[in-house]
């Protein structure tokens, strides 16, 4: 979904957070790698800020929801932010207290060190694009898409 945004140069599905080297897509599921699906975001900021894109991350899921997104439950849906370095976690400490402005108190996201990621599976990179009549992507990815270009209408690609 970070694809539709100017200056988003790269976006890559994996795993991190989890003790667990090299999980695959199905260990992940079980829950028990410990590892929670993320994705890697490079941007130039001198086209999107930072903040612009970790606002983005608040608003495409529902960090007030305790180890799920919607009917996807388990630690491996929780939400979470992980940082490389001290700069990148003020960043996303500042981000999580602005999404507080909207969401209110009930943020469960954490902020965590950033352990080794790990690179998901080839179907799993631009899910959406490959797969745009997929239920999965109409019903909820869809929506979600809607919501960044209405709501970071200065930031859509052409």
């Amino acid at each position: 979904m970070y694809r539709v945004l100017r200056g988003v140069t790269d976006v890559v599905s994996g795993y991190t957070g989890g003790d667990t080297p090299d999980p695959s897509y199905e260990s992940v599921c079980t829950g028990r790698t410990g590892h929670a699906e993320a994705i890697a975001v490079t941007f130039d900021p001198e086209v999107i800020p930072a903040g612009v894109i970790l606002d983005v991350f608040f608003t495409l899921h529902d960090p007030t929801q305790l180890n799920r997104q919607g009917a996807d439950v388990g630690t491996q849906y929780r939400s979470a932010m992980f940082y490389a370095d001290d700069e990148q976690k003020q960043l996303f400490e500042k981000a999580r207290t602005r999404a507080a402005e909207w969401w209110g108190e009930g943020i469960v996201t954490t902020i965590q060190p950033l352990g080794e990621y790990f690179v998901a599976e080839d179907y799993h990179q631009d899910f959406f694009a490959k797969n745009p009549g997929q239920g999965y992507c109409m019903a909820v990815a869809l929506p979600k898409v809607n919501k960044i270009r209405k709501s970071y209408a200065q930031y859509i690609l052409p």
